[in-house]
């Protein structure tokens, strides 16, 4: 039985309300969202109008606990939507790492978890979505009905096909706790081969896996963190106060956190990027208020830097080369992950580095505009850090070499940050052909920006 939330009227009132705000627009001007949280890194540039109001379109509409499913608004966060589906012990089958990710975002810009090497990505859980088409309709999108082609092309489109208002998900239960167990390895081979073992085999010294990732903190000091659902715990760890997640792998070889605690892991310091702004020093730390150890309010210090560059000037007048951000999560075939590891660290220096591994659900499936091996073990490396530029370096230099190599190892990069591919590299390998038919069928006149448009940076 359904166990209803925000109500399904209020939904579709909204739903009509919107599309008459979307009509309002004027042919010619562009179209865009307006958003109070955003997890994008990349370029954007200025928008003249306001973007369209969806901030009511947040809230689970009901959950149906029997059936193990949810039906979302896509501005919902997956920290609300969590929220509810635990209530019920249940959860999203992959529940990115930030909690103001939106479960429309994750699905059309892509997502990754711990679970995702036996769940795919997010949109692979998706049966049905509401998307607001760049043409003004909305239309209900299934992987079956007359837009199943929007339905397959719809992730990582990054809303330039059209934005999901409400979907209706997957959701696999929950047990109390998870256990913990952080494998150290020094080196890179030897960690990709025992993830690779424990993906295949959902199995780690005979006992099930239920969540694989693994950091790297240098190429001789690695660790593979594997978890299993626990209905107890001889006690809790708290990383949302004075711990600190990331350096715990360092000492404990075994760990155990309530199950929102473990989802949320890596929020609390934005995996470990909080140490940019003090929060890792102890005596920071006990000052800054609870509520603000969170990737959002981190986000607000980036952008605040972004806008007027206190940071650069300061570096600049220290006598500090200029350097270049390098933010991207990148998928490469697992026989690779050792190698590129090791060629990013020598090109980049940036340590820690985030692994995950991933294989698309149903090998049965094609996602258009992000086509992966279904026979295949991705790997997911996650690094965002600042890298030094060299005398005759120009900013993109360290962004462009790797994406050649991801490109030369068979694998690709999210788009969530910036890129600097050349247009008909772009679409050969982000789905050119399918693309271009969903656009004409979906956005005739062009009322949203087209995907290598939106994610690509000019030059």
């Amino acid at each position: 039985m359904a166990v209803v939330g925000a109500d399904r009227a209020g939904y579709e009132r909204r739903r009509e309300r919107l599309l008459q705000d979307y009509a309002a627009i004027p042919a010619g001007a562009p179209v865009r969202l307006r958003k109070r949280t955003s997890n994008l890194f990349r370029t954007r540039r200025p928008v003249p109008t306001p973007g369209l109001d969806v901030s009511g379109f947040d809230g689970v509409v009901s959950v149906d606990p029997d059936a193990r499913t949810a039906d979302v608004q896509g501005m919902t966060t997956y920290e609300h939507l969590l929220d509810v589906t635990l209530a019920h012990g249940l959860a999203p089958l992959v529940v990115p790492q930030l909690k103001t990710i939106t479960l429309g975002g994750a699905v059309t810009g892509l997502g990754i978890e711990s679970t995702s090497f036996r769940n795919g990505l997010p949109h692979e859980s998706v049966l049905e979505m509401d998307v607001l088409t760049g043409d003004g309709r909305v239309l209900t999108v299934t992987p079956d009905n007359e837009h199943a082609r929007l339905f397959s092309g719809f992730p990582n489109s990054y809303g330039t096909l059209g934005y999901a208002l409400r979907l209706t998900i997957e959701l696999e239960p929950v047990a109390p706790y998870v256990r913990l167990a952080h494998v150290p390895f020094t080196g890179a081979g030897e960690l990709f081969a025992a993830m690779d073992e424990a993906v295949r085999d959902g199995l780690w010294q005979g006992e099930p896996v239920h969540f694989v990732d693994a950091t790297a903190f240098s190429g001789s000091e690695l660790y593979l963190t594997l978890g299993s659902w626990s209905d107890t715990a001889p006690s809790v760890s708290d990383y949302t106060g004075m711990g600190i997640y990331y350096r715990s792998l360092q000492t404990r070889r075994e760990d155990h956190l309530t199950a929102r605690d473990y989802y949320w892991r890596w929020d609390t310091d934005w995996f470990w990027c909080s140490r940019a702004f003090g929060a890792q020093n102890p005596r920071v730390r006990r000052l800054w208020p609870k509520r603000y150890l969170r990737s959002d309010a981190y986000w607000k210090l980036i952008a605040l830097e972004s806008r007027y560059h206190v940071g650069e000037r300061l570096d600049r007048a220290k006598g500090k080369p200029p350097a270049e951000r390098v933010v991207q999560d990148v998928e490469v075939p697992i026989s690779r992950a050792a190698e590129f590891h090791a060629w990013l660290s020598a090109q980049t220096g940036i340590q820690p580095i985030w692994a995950c591994p991933l294989r698309q659900r149903d090998p049965s499936k094609t996602w258009d505009l992000y086509v992966m091996d279904p026979q295949i073990t991705y790997v997911n490396f996650g690094f965002w850090s600042t890298v030094p530029l060299a005398p005759g370096q120009s900013d993109g230099h360290h962004n462009r070499r790797i994406e050649e190599k991801v490109q030369e190892l068979g694998g690709r990069k999210s788009l969530y940050s910036t890129s600097f591919y050349e247009e008909d590299e772009f679409w050969s390998l982000y789905g050119g052909e399918a693309y271009a038919q969903l656009k004409k069928e979906y956005d005739p006149q062009g009322r949203l920006l087209d995907l290598y448009s939106k994610t690509v940076r000019q030059h």
